[in-house]
């Protein structure tokens, strides 16, 4: 089967007000923009998605003031023949990925600039089940993330048949799944504000969540109906997906399995009371 051409939303931008640690000790002025194996976090993104096949655009999503310093990281990969445009961020996560769609109804492929052990592997995977769904989300269980790094997520959605990490892939295949967004309207971070979830999935919905009464595949399914849309998982067998360059102790770990991939020798972080 032909690969579905699409069009990749990279969100790079910073929380507005906040200053971001790992930033701020390497230096620069976006996440980013720092340095981990030897280039900056969204190179390595860069390089996984401008190796694929059938993108249509990629388009970075970041604040206007900091444009000028990642657009030269940018450039060195506009030679692949991969159109790489910026977009101006917006303070919302769901706007931000609206002014990247450009009134299109897509399909789109959403992944952030931190997100550098994302694979050809896990794209693709995304990129198939939109052929089936409105929208798509990338997950992986709590017994893969741990069985890469035993500190390698710190909190997971518990559900009927096991415990999930989220991602950090998304796929929208059309205007159903634009409008399915809304739920990440408020950031997303629905961990440390039950009530984001609420107003997003529903009460009923979660109650069934919380009780481990439904799989996560189910919930998704009830959460769509919410918004008119079918939305389906992507299970990834790779535990290494779900890590991030979020802190310093996500930074080690993915060092660490970046490096392994990139045949350099860096022991593995031995993390005990990192945030």
């Amino acid at each position: 089967m032909d690969s579905l051409p699409v069009t990749v939303i990279v969100l790079a931008a910073q929380r507005t007000g906040v200053v971001n640690p790992l930033a701020k000790r390497a230096g620069v002025s976006h996440k980013c923009l720092a340095p981990i194996c030897g280039s900056p976090l969204i190179a390595h993104v860069m390089e996984a998605l401008t190796t694929l096949p059938d993108i249509r655009e990629i388009r970075v999503v970041l604040e206007p003031e900091g444009q000028a310093e990642v657009d030269p990281v940018l450039e060195t990969f506009r030679d692949r023949g991969t159109p790489i445009t910026l977009v101006d961020s917006d303070a919302n996560i769901v706007e931000s990925v609206l002014a990247a769609s450009k009134g299109e109804d897509g399909p789109f492929v959403i992944t952030t600039a931190d997100n550098v052990l994302l694979t050809h592997d896990g794209f693709e995977q995304v990129r198939s089940a939109m052929r089936d769904a409105d929208a798509v989300i990338g997950v992986t269980t709590k017994e893969r993330v741990r069985a890469v790094h035993e500190r390698g997520q710190r909190g997971f959605y518990e559900f009927k048949d096991a415990g999930y990490a989220n991602c950090n892939i998304y796929g929208l295949a059309n205007d159903k799944g634009l409008k399915a967004a809304e739920i990440f309207r408020e950031g997303g971070q629905f961990q440390s504000n039950p009530g984001r979830m609420v107003r997003a999935a529903g009460i009923f919905n979660i109650v069934l969540m919380r009780l481990g009464l439904v799989t996560f595949a189910r919930g998704l399914d009830r959460v769509g109906k919410r918004f008119g849309a079918k939305l389906r998982p992507v299970v990834f067998e790779d535990g290494a997906l779900a890590i991030d360059v979020d802190n310093e102790r996500t930074y080690a770990i993915c060092e660490w399995v970046l490096g392994q991939r990139l045949g350099m020798d860096i022991p593995k972080p031995q993390i005990e009371d990192w945030n």
